[in-house]
């Protein structure tokens, strides 16, 4: 920790991956169990529908930001992710929270294609994005990104799935910036019967950005 007058370290330098037994996993957070401690990770979706189930060895490419109140966590599923996540919350008014947000609701390549040809439109459907601030992403990105693929997106549905999966599809959602009301005409519009809050999450998504 940095003495009073003196700088924070270097946020991104600190962790840079973690391996370890996925113990607990409900949207936005996971839990990774590294040798018996229990690391706290904040993810985006894209990353979330990757992972196995509870019990099965993650490793995750991460993003360490230190402030005077808290020390958080954040997990990805590959460098595109992360690297991504990184330039995003370099841009005015884009803190950690919407970047995961964009991230959830748009893949790197996607994202990257709307920045290539000033699809601004596109990124106003994601919550919390407004015309100006898809313009400032636009105008802000575009000698940052990296056309880098970030892989496709494994996933089914399991039946006998807990009947809170709904419910922590309706949480995640509404974490993600989403209004109640909205999420609820949401999940109304998919089928979430026996279906896990991953693969909930990705029908509402993948309805949203059409």
């Amino acid at each position: 920790m940095a003495r009073a007058g003196e700088a924070w370290p270097d946020e991104t330098a600190v962790i840079g991956f973690v391996r370890g037994v996925l113990a607990h996993k409900e949207p936005p957070w996971l839990v990774i169990d590294v040798g018996g401690v229990g690391y706290e990770i904040e993810a985006p979706m894209s990353t979330i529908f990757r992972l196995p189930e509870v019990g099965h060895e993650v490793q995750l490419c991460t993003h360490l930001v230190v402030r005077e109140d808290q020390q958080t966590l954040f997990g990805f599923h590959s460098e595109a992710e992360r690297r991504l996540f990184r330039n995003l919350i370099k841009v005015s008014g884009v803190g950690a929270k919407l970047a995961l947000t964009i991230l959830s609701g748009i893949s790197v390549d996607g994202f990257v294609q709307c920045v290539q040809t000033e699809d601004a439109a596109a990124l106003v459907r994601l919550p919390g994005i407004g015309r100006k601030t898809a313009e400032r992403l636009i105008l802000d990105m575009r000698d940052r990104i990296d056309a880098t693929s970030g892989g496709g997106q494994g996933g089914s549905v399991i039946p006998g799935a807990p009947a809170s999966a709904r419910a922590d599809a309706f949480n995640a959602l509404v974490g993600l910036g989403y209004r109640p009301t909205e999420v609820q005409k949401m999940l109304d519009g998919v089928e979430t019967d026996g279906v896990r809050t991953e693969d909930i999450l990705r029908s509402v998504l993948r309805a949203a950005a059409t």
